[in-house]
């Protein structure tokens, strides 16, 4: 399996080169392609000065127009799977290799690497939305997802053509739950997550609040139309 990580990247100066040599390290056989997102930072002339794989934008998009730039570079040159790629140090590598063994073996179009499979709990502000994103994607589409937010996905071939060609679709939950409806085939495997290894995340509680309600409202409502 011919294998891209995406990993888009954000004023993330303090880790884009540690986790891109940690990348390297763990899975020297996965293609990678940094997504500089408009970055204010040091960002862009860190890969730069390492010769690390990337591509700069020259403004920010936000995760979703980044992680499409990838996905239509995936697209072009022939990958048969993306792997959704934190830099920011909080995704393992050595999930990678799992996460494409399981998308081999049940043939599945979405593998997500799930903190929660094992039984954990989700606590906190953010424990309330991930609960209640599981429920509301159970009750619209019958599937139980135990961890809709989690940021490490692997997405197939099939699911790279829709990002790179279609304009409505994202890398967050109500595309999970959209895709369950419509029959494609997702699993989880059960993954440990580091705490974020530098720089500062923008999910603060309001704009917690705000990302929850936008996707339950689109789970809900907005994903009947598409």
């Amino acid at each position: 399996m011919k294998i891209l990580a995406v990993i888009p990247a954000y004023n993330e100066e303090a880790c884009i080169v540690d986790t891109v040599e940690w990348l390297r390290r763990e899975c020297p056989d996965i293609s990678y392609l940094v997504v500089n997102d408009g970055s204010k930072d040091a960002t862009a002339d860190l890969c730069r000065a390492h010769g690390f794989s990337y591509v700069s934008l020259s403004i920010n998009t936000r995760l979703t127009s980044a992680f499409r730039c990838g996905m239509k570079y995936a697209w072009r040159h022939g990958f048969d799977a993306v792997v959704q790629f934190d830099a920011d140090g909080q995704h393992l590598p050595s999930y990678i290799p799992k996460l494409a063994a399981a998308m081999e073996e049940h043939d599945a179009d979405i593998v997500i690497a799930s903190r929660f499979l094992d039984g954990t709990k989700p606590t906190g502000a953010r424990g309330v939305g991930q609960r209640l994103i599981t429920a509301l994607i159970k009750l619209t589409t019958g599937m139980t997802i135990t961890d809709p937010t989690s940021g490490m996905r692997m997405f197939n071939r099939s699911m790279i053509e829709h990002f790179a060609k279609d304009f409505d679709i994202a890398p967050e939950p109500d595309t999970v739950a959209l895709m369950a409806r419509k029959g494609k085939t997702i699993v989880e495997i059960p993954a440990k997550m580091q705490e974020r290894q530098g720089g500062t995340s923008y999910l603060d509680l309001p704009h917690i609040v705000s990302y929850m309600g936008r996707t339950c409202l689109s789970i809900l409502l907005f994903q009947w139309l598409r």
